[in-house]
Formats: C-alpha cells, sequence, structure tokens
C-alpha cells in the first residue's frame, strides 16, 4: 500500500460539480493506492503512520492537533512508467480488492484514533483541490 500524505491548510474534493469532502485548518490529504498483495497490516500501518507523524505546526500530529484529514483513493500511484510513454497499471489492485482496503483505512482512522475523515468517491473522476501548506509531502508506504 502506498499513501502520499500532504500537509494542507485547506482541501476540497469534487465529484461531477458536487463538494463530496471540505476541510479548512490544519489537516492532511491522504491519496491511498492499492496493490495484489496488501491486507490488514498495511492498512493498519498506513492508517497509524497518518494519525501519528508528526506533520503539523509545532510538530504535532493531526491526532494532537485535532485536526482533519481527507482520504482519495488512487490507483495512480501504482502506475509503471519505465518502458514507452504509456504507463501501466498491472501492480493496481482491482476495484474489488482496492476499494475495502481504502475503506478499512478510513474506519481505523475514525474509529481507532478519533480523527475527523471525509473521502472522495472510489473510481470517480474526482477534482481535487489543496493548499499544501510548506509545503510538506511524505510518501509512505507498507
Amino acid at each position: 500500500m502506498r499513501a502520499v500524505v500532504q500537509r494542507a491548510t485547506r482541501a476540497e474534493v469534487v465529484v461531477g460539480g458536487a463538494t463530496v469532502a471540505a476541510q479548512a485548518g490544519p489537516g492532511l490529504v491522504v491519496l491511498v493506492g492499492v496493490t495484489h498483495e496488501d491486507g490488514p497490516g498495511d492498512v493498519a500501518y498506513i492508517a497509524r503512520k497518518v494519525a501519528d507523524l508528526r506533520l503539523l505546526a509545532g510538530e504535532r500530529s493531526v491526532r494532537e492537533a485535532d485536526g482533519w484529514v481527507i482520504v482519495v483513493s488512487q490507483f495512480t500511484l501504482y502506475a509503471d512508467v519505465r518502458k514507452g510513454r504509456r504507463p501501466t497499471w498491472n501492480n493496481a489492485a482491482p476495484g474489488a480488492v482496492a476499494q475495502p482496503l481504502v475503506d478499512q483505512v478510513v474506519a481505523t482512522l475514525r474509529d481507532e484514533y478519533g480523527l475527523t475523515v471525509e473521502t472522495g468517491v472510489f473510481g470517480a473522476d474526482m477534482a481535487v483541490s489543496l493548499t499544501n501548506d510548506g509545503p510538506m509531502t511524505i510518501l509512505l508506504e507498507s
């Protein structure tokens, strides 16, 4: 499992002209990609790292800062561009495998860590906008 974590001061996800997630103030936008071998251990690792990494002001975690998280599924994190000019998506898990795992990351962040979490819409064409604070972007890989 891969996650790109961006520290943000505001973020919004729009699907079909409707806002499905929006937050302001200190928080994190997390893009999550799933590969074929991922499972519960990967979910636990990514959720723990997102909740506990000290990325916000004062070296606080999103949990310590009472911040927010917006999780967006992103299969393109597993693009392979080593050959030719077109990416291949062979390393990305299909939706039937990936969606439950992304949902579990969200549920773990909410239930285990008590975070305010909003999401994009799995498989949808989304417009994600954010103000990256820093900029601060971290790549996590389980």
